[in-house]
């Protein structure tokens, strides 16, 4: 769950990767580092944030041509300057950044230090640029070929960019489990973890596969090699991503920027997909294997975190709209539970960037059992998109904010077109209500930018309970998945406890902790349990609980009763969900901002999960 960047080319390396980490930081924050290569070695790292490597003033009049950078999410080793990367190889000749965690790197430690080796950090990378040492010691070989015979020896994920001193005209890449790209440049090349801190530089990129080393030399051809030491194909591919999508643009947060762009990201995630005046919805990733999916005995959702939330309402339209049987599984756990899955099931998978390492583990076990698998991912090209059989973008653009806002909204716009377009083809709704919900559904980004206009009124009722130290959140139906995600949010940002429940357990636990000092959000949209949510809220308010409440406009009932309410414009129960959780994410930003978190990068998280 770090960000890996490299460069080798005729500029000078310091600036251009120090951008790139910059580009990267959502993906790591506890350290960072860069080597340069040009007569000498020199690795200049510190705990901390990137900005920290500007400290190395004398670095910026290197003329250096190479190196390599890497900003940390830490895994083994505490944060520090020592286990900061890159890592160097016994004989100071190799520096190595890495991606992942190398499983087997305690018995790989042992072996290398029954044989003189001594290592200075307690991380899994520097076994790793050790073994490449040893192997280049005893095989008297060059340094893609001794990345490649290290990387049988690996058991994990891992991207790793290194290069050795004595041959600054050269830069190894390698991957497995975890993404790496290259980016072609005119007489320059560049590696990283995605294009995000390349884009700057050039648009044309290949994205390197599983158990592939890539050897790059400036002014010469790109080569790629198997794991067997054979010659890949590979294409050069054009990236639709421009640099304006991945600056704040005048906000103050990546946050609080992609809220404010989910009226633009629904419509983005709908285009194409939707057409009321003519009465269709198609989901292209459907249409080659409607006939499988149609007949689907059950859908399986894999996801972690906010995704999974998606998938927990995604069971409701699934199994309201379309009939189909649904379960929704966190893919940590689905992995080694050792599930029942037929030919029969459709194993949908959630993820935002298409990387993470618990659901395409997932997903590799419901592919062997011969499954059909489903990626609904943001990112183009990457690991869940290439590996699933069809699937669907959900055009979101880039989410730098750690917490995700518009990656989760658009995910749930993708569900419910397919949970509209199965219904429709199954016969499982009246053409009349199909075409009242496709004409609704319609409507939905004009009614998110209503709700955003409320931000003033929203962040007033942060500030009145900025302080709380513990929240609970409630909801029903289409909405209990909702107050989840708004629980998730508040404790990623913030750091205050707040857990989500369907509105009727309230009674069997927590309404133990209900006093004057907890802020107890209630999401009462729902048309079909209104009187049973407008209960929940004076059993609050019998403790002297502070309700907030999120309500349709025109409410009266409990607007008398609440400490605060939200007004969300009306509209179908399935759609609410797209409305309801936008005032959720900006009550946690509004929250954060005033505790004085750092909202785009919450301590200990990282955007991309790509270890398990």
């Amino acid at each position: 769950m770090c960000g890996i960047v490299a460069y080798i080319g005729e500029r000078a390396a310091f600036p251009i990767l120090l951008e790139g980490l910059k580009r990267l930081e959502y993906r790591g924050y506890d350290s960072a580092g860069i080597s340069l290569i040009d007569d000498n070695l020199n690795t200049f790292k510190k705990k901390g944030k990137v900005i920290e490597l500007e400290k190395f003033e004398e670095v910026h009049f290197s003329k250096a041509t190479a190196g390599i950078g890497h900003t940390r999410w830490a895994t083994h080793g505490k944060p520090d300057d020592i286990n900061a990367h890159p890592h160097h190889s016994g004989d100071g000749r190799l520096t190595l950044v890495h991606n992942g965690i190398i499983e087997n790197y305690t018995a790989l430690k042992e072996y290398l230090v029954s044989l003189g080796h001594i290592l200075k950090s307690e991380t899994d990378t520097e076994v790793l640029v050790h073994l490449i040492e040893e192997i280049q010691k005893r095989k008297f070989c060059d340094l893609g070929t001794a990345v490649r015979l290290a990387m049988n020896k690996i058991v994990g994920a891992y991207a790793i960019a290194v290069m050795d001193k004595n041959h600054p005209d050269v830069l190894i890449g390698a991957r497995k489990s975890s993404p790496l790209v290259i980016g072609i440049g005119e007489n320059e090349y560049f590696l990283a973890s995605d294009a995000s801190p390349i884009i700057n530089h050039t648009k044309k990129i290949i994205y390197l596969e599983d158990n592939e080393i890539v050897v790059l030399r400036k002014e010469k051809a790109v080569q790629i090699f198997s794991l067997e030491n054979e010659l890949v194909d590979f294409t050069i591919e054009e990236v639709d991503l421009k640099l304006e999508e991945i600056e704040k643009g005048g906000f103050d947060h990546f946050m609080l920027k992609e809220i404010f762009q989910q009226h633009q990201s629904i419509f983005e995630a709908m285009r194409g997909r939707l057409n009321s005046s003519e009465g269709w919805v198609r989901v292209g990733g459907m249409e080659d294997h409607m006939d499988r999916i149609a007949a689907a005995e059950r859908f399986i959702l894999v996801a972690c975190g906010t995704s999974w939330h998606a998938g927990l309402i995604a069971e409701y339209l699934f199994e309201e709209l379309a009939r189909i049987p649904v379960e929704v599984e966190y893919a940590s756990e689905f992995r080694y539970r050792n599930p029942i899955i037929t030919d029969k099931d459709v194993v949908i998978a959630l993820s935002q960037s298409g990387e993470t390492a618990d659901t395409l583990s997932a997903l590799q076990l419901a592919k062997e059992k011969g499954a059909l698998i489903y990626g609904i991912v943001n990112v183009v090209g990457s690991s869940i998109a290439r590996i699933t059989d069809c699937g669907s973008y959900i055009h979101a653009g880039p989410e730098i904010g750690v917490a995700s806002t518009k990656a989760f909204t658009s995910q749930l716009v993708v569900l419910t077109l397919m949970a509209l377009d199965l219904a429709n083809k199954r016969g499982k709704i009246t053409n009349a209500y199909f075409q009242h919900l496709i004409n609704e559904f319609e409507l939905i980004p004009q009614k998110v930018e209503k709700v955003l206009l409320q931000a003033s009124h929203i962040k007033s009722i942060a500030s009145e309970i900025k302080s709380a130290s513990n929240a609970l959140y409630l909801g029903r139906g289409y909405n209990f998945p909702i107050a989840l995600e708004g629980a998730l949010k508040l404790k990623e940002i913030s750091y205050i406890h707040a857990e989500g429940y369907p509105a009727a357990e309230m009674k069997h636990g927590p309404i133990a902790l209900i006093d004057m000092y907890m802020p107890v959000i209630v999401i009462a949209t729902n048309k079909n349990a209104y009187e049973k949510i407008f209960s929940n809220v004076q059993e609050v308010k019998a403790r002297k609980g502070i309700v907030i409440a999120l309500v349709s406009e025109g409410d009266v009932e409990i607007k008398k009763i609440a400490d605060f309410t939200i007004e969300i414009p009306q509209t179908e129960d399935p759609f609410t969900p797209l409305l309801s959780v936008i005032p959720l994410q900006l009550l946690a930003y509004y929250i954060a901002v005033m505790r004085g978190c750092n909202v785009d990068q919450p301590r200990n998280l990282a955007k991309s999960v790509t270890v398990e």
